[in-house]
């Protein structure tokens, strides 16, 4: 089956704080195809973000699909607070890279 990485698909994979607690997701299409193939693939689900970050559903905040945007947006509640100690991403703007290899099935 003819696969294609979400970043070849996608305008802007992205994260960011969603205040101290919280980190945020925004997987942004510019063409309706691509969002409708990535959101009729079933291949980016919660269950799916619990294993490519390690996580349990528990610390799933939101998953939602935005038609009107062509975006899916999903947020996560943070191990620790930003800049907490031991906390390694104050902004939260460097764990969007697990997304970038998504494998979505082109059929």
């Amino acid at each position: 089956m003819a696969t294609e990485k979400l970043i070849n698909l996608a305008k802007t994979i992205r994260s960011k704080n969603a205040g101290t607690d919280k980190i945020t997701f925004d997987i942004i299409f510019r063409e309706k195809e691509n969002y409708e193939l990535v959101k009729k693939s079933g291949v980016l689900t919660p269950e799916t973000i619990c294993k490519l970050y390690g996580i349990s559903q528990e610390r799933i905040v939101d998953f939602v699909e935005f038609d009107p945007a062509y975006a899916i947006k999903f947020t996560i509640y943070r191990q620790r607070p930003s800049g907490s100690p031991g906390e390694s991403d104050v902004f939260g703007c460097q764990q969007y890279a697990p997304l970038l290899d998504l494998e979505i099935p082109l059929e």
